[in-house]
């Protein structure tokens, strides 16, 4: 039995799902993604990684700036669809958005809830440090990812773990079990669990200003957000006005009585930074106008750039 779907999302993340429903028995009458945005060096309007999945097979495309109008929601209704599914799709959804589909909308998410809720789960849970996460689809209510979880996977987070990688796991992992839960959802055999508020936490949208490294925090601190914020917004320090895009990073459990910021030794294996509790290895930067380099090899070619007492700002 195929289910008639509208599908809901935006970045690469929503897209890899999207193909998976497309290639499934279900049935994708209709695609909803943001609106195309500006985009490279001459800022042209660029679709959606959704958008360009959904044009290559044919599938409509609705892009409503939000679901204000209610010709557009009206829009959604008519469709008459079984089920919604919506994956980084970027818009709050009200309540007669989600009340349209016959089963209501379905979320996948990119954490295990009810742990980290809101825009950038992948990024916040390794910033954190946490050792598990996973997937968890939910049956979508008016709150921000406040809904009933219905099916969840899980994965370790290992100490190479980042951003990017990370991301490309879960983007791996949902899809199946996406299509998990529509099997049970057609079954009947959804048994629906309700989330405990008071283990959430709110996993705020990615500023490229969080990406520059506060010294005054501790190594292990800094070395976690240099994992989360690869590729992006990628994490930088600064030599005088000079950005430096720290990419791979290690806290070294050493007691230094250096200013926090100083680097205390410069070494093949990276740029050893005193922060406010242990040190800091730099072990992969990107100089400006420059591309992504070990430090060995920045040495190398640059072998007076990086001195001992040198000072890294910790303010733009």
């Amino acid at each position: 039995m195929s289910l008639k779907i509208v599908f809901a999302g935006t970045p690469d993340f929503a897209a890899v799902h999207l193909r998976a429903l497309i290639d499934s028995e279900h049935d994708v009458i209709a695609v909803y993604s943001q609106p195309d945005r500006p985009a490279g060096r001459g800022k042209k309007l660029q679709p959606s990684p959704v958008k360009q999945v959904a044009l290559e097979h044919h599938i409509a495309v609705y892009q409503p700036l939000n679901f204000k109008d209610p010709a557009d929601v009206q829009q959604l209704q008519d469709l008459n669809a079984d089920v919604m599914i919506v994956v980084a799709y970027g818009l709050l959804l009200p309540q007669p958005v989600l009340a349209a589909p016959k089963h209501g909308c379905l979320n996948v998410h990119a954490s295990l809830l009810p742990r980290w809720r809101g825009a950038a789960p992948i990024q916040r849970c390794i910033e954190a440090g946490d050792k598990l996460t996973g997937i968890t689809i939910m049956q979508m209510d008016i709150g921000l990812d406040t809904g009933d979880m219905l099916h969840k996977v899980t994965t370790g987070i290992s100490l190479d773990d980042t951003g990017g990688s990370l991301h490309d796991r879960l983007a791996d992992m949902g899809p199946s079990s996406l299509l998990t839960t529509l099997q049970q959802l057609e079954a009947g055999e959804l048994q629906p669990e309700q989330q405990n508020d008071a283990q959430a936490n709110y996993a705020h949208k990615l500023k490229k200003e969080e990406a520059l490294l506060d010294w005054a925090q501790s190594a292990e601190t800094l070395a976690l957000r240099v994992r989360a914020f690869n590729p992006f917004p990628v994490a930088f320090t600064l030599l005088g006005n000079d950005r430096i895009r720290v990419l791979k990073a290690s806290a070294l459990e050493k007691v230094t009585q250096l200013q926090p910021g100083t680097i205390a030794n410069v070494t093949a294996e990276g740029i050893e930074v005193a922060c406010a509790d242990g040190v800091l290895r730099l072990e992969q930067i990107q100089l400006a106008g420059k591309k992504v380099m070990m430090v060995a090899d920045v040495i190398n070619g640059q072998p007076n750039l990086f001195q001992p007492n040198y000072v890294l700002a910790s303010e733009l």
